[in-house]
C-alpha cells in the first residue's frame, strides 16, 4: 500500500500506541564489542549489568562463551551473523545448519531475542554482499520456525545512514536508488515478519564533516531553536530524531507502513585525531547523558511522538585493537577495567531502578515481539531471481 504524503504527516495517528510517561520504561541498550584484548571476562561483563540494572545486550557474533555465561540471567541478548557468512546462508539447509549450531543450543536459558544478519550490508565496501543479503534473512527466519523457535526471536539487519539519497528536511527522506529493489524486498519481509527497521546513526559524524555549519548543541540535545521541516511543520531539536523520521519517510515512499525504525547504534567518541572536530570527553558525556534522559522519558520523534524510540548506544567498552581513526577505539562508556570513561548518570539511575525501569547495554535491543508463527516466501519471480 502506497502512503500518500498527508498518510505520512498523519502517521502518528494509527501506527503508534500511547506508552505514557514512565508507565512502562523499556531498555535502551549499549553494544557489547569485543574487539579488544583486554576486556573484561564475559562473566565480569554480567556482573556490570546486574549492577547497573541493564537487561539487553547485542554482541557482534555469537560468541559461546557470552551466550553460556548469560544463560539463566536477566539479560536479553540479540546476535550478529559476520558479513563474510552471508553467502553461504543463500543455500536453506546452510542456515538451518547454522540455527541449529549457533541458536538453538542456547535457548532457552539464555534469552536470544534477535539476529542481525550482517550489519551495514547494503553500504559495506564489498558491493556482491548485497544480493545475498535477503536470501539470508528469509532463510534465517524459515530456520527458526522450521525449528519451532521462532517466537520470540525477530531477524533483521543494522543498516548505516548511508542507504539514503536524501535527508534533509526528514520528509524528503528517500532510499538510494541502486538499492531501492533489494530494499523493497527487504521492506517486505520486515512487514510479513512484524520485524524492526535498525539503523546505525551518528549526528557525530555530521557534526565533524561540516563544524562550522552545524549547530552543536543541535546535534548534543542541547537547548537549541532547532529546525522545522517545510513540508510537514514538525519541528526537530535534534539531529537523531531527525535521521530517524527521515528513514521512515523514505521507508514510506516504497510504499510500507507500520514498520517500527530503531536505533541500534549511536554514539559519540570522546577522542580522536586532529581532524576529527568535536571528539572529546565533554561532548561525549554531554550526548549520551542527554539521549539516555531523554529514553528514560520515552520520547518519540516528532514524526510518532507516542512511540517511544528505541536506541541503543555504541558502545559499552573502549576496543583497542579497532583499526581507522582513534576516535574509533573511544567510544565506549566505560574502560576495560570497568572504569567509567565519563559519568553519564547509569550508576544514578540503577540505584533509583525499579522493577519498571531497566537498562539494555546492546549493538541492537529489542522489545521481545510474538511473531505470526508463518514461513516466509518469495513470489516465485524472486525465488528465481535469489535462487530459493
Amino acid at each position: 500500500m502506497n502512503l500518500s504524503m498527508e498518510k505520512v504527516t498523519n502517521f502518528n495517528g494509527f501506527a503508534t500506541t500511547d506508552i505514557g510517561f514512565f508507565g512502562r520504561v523499556a531498555s535502551f541498550g549499549i553494544n557489547y564489542g569485543q574487539v579488544a584484548n583486554n576486556l573484561p571476562s564475559p562473566d565480569k561483563v554480567l556482573e556490570l549489568f546486574s549492577n547497573l540494572k541493564i537487561t539487553k545486550t547485542r554482541i557482534y557474533d555469537t560468541n559461546p562463551q557470552i551466550l553460556s555465561v548469560f544463560a539463566h540471567s536477566n539479560v536479553e541478548v540479540i546476535v550478529t551473523i559476520e558479513n563474510q557468512i552471508l553467502n553461504q546462508l543463500n543455500d536453506p539447509q546452510q542456515a538451518l545448519q547454522w540455527v541449529s549450531g549457533h541458536i538453538k543450543p542456547y535457548l532457552p536459558g539464555t534469552k536470544i531475542t534477535g539476529i542481525q544478519v550482517g550489519n551495514e550490508v547494503f553500504t559495506d565496501g564489498d558491493t556482491t554482499l548485497i544480493q545475498y543479503l535477503v536470501p539470508a534473512v528469509v532463510n534465517i527466519h524459515n530456520a527458526l520456525v522450521q525449528l519451532g523457535i521462532d517466537s520470540n526471536i525477530h531477524v533483521s539487519t543494522p543498516c548505516s545512514l548511508q542507504v539514503l539519497q536524501e535527508s534533509y528536511p526528514p520528509s524528503a527522506g528517500s532510499f538510494k536508488s541502486e538499492i531501492s529493489g533489494i530494499m523493497s524486498q527487504f521492506l517486505n519481509f520486515l512487514s510479513t515478519t512484524k520485524a524492526p527497521f535498525w539503523i546505525n546513526a551518528y549526528p557525530y559524524f555530521a557534526y565533524k564533516d561540516d563544524p562550522n555549519k552545524i549547530s552543536l548543541d543541535y546535534v548534543l540535545f542541547n537547548p537549541n531553536e532547532g529546525m522545522v521541516d517545510p513540508n510537514t511543520n514538525l519541528h526537530y531539536d535534534n539531529m537523531l530524531y531527525a535521521q530517524v523520521d527521515a528513514v521512515s519517510f523514505a521507508i514510506a515512499k516504497l510504499g510500507f507502513s507500520g514498520i517500527e525504525v530503531r536505533v541500534s547504534e549511536t554514539g559519540w567518541p570522546s577522542k580522536g585525531d586532529l581532524d576529527e572536530a568535536g571528539a572529546t570527553v565533554q561532548n561525549a558525556q554531554t550526548y549520551n547523558r542527554n539521549l539516555l534522559r531523554r529514553q528514560m522519558a520515552n520520547e518519540g520523534t516528532p514524526l510518532s511522538p507516542r512511540m517511544r524510540l528505541e536506541a541503543y548506544f555504541f558502545a559499552l567498552f573502549n576496543e583497542d585493537l579497532k583499526t581507522g581513526a582513534t576516535s574509533e577505539r573511544n567510544y565506549g562508556l566505560f574502560q576495560p577495567d570497568e572504569s567509567m570513561t565519563y559519568n553519564v548518570g547509569l550508576a544514578a539511575f540503577a540505584a533509583s531502578s525499579t522493577s519498571a525501569t531497566s537498562i539494555s547495554l546492546s549493538s541492537s535491543a529489542t522489545k521481545t515481539k510474538v511473531k505470526i508463527k508463518t514461513r516466509f516466501f518469495f513470489p516465485p519471480t524472486l525465488q528465481k531471481l535469489f535462487s530459493i
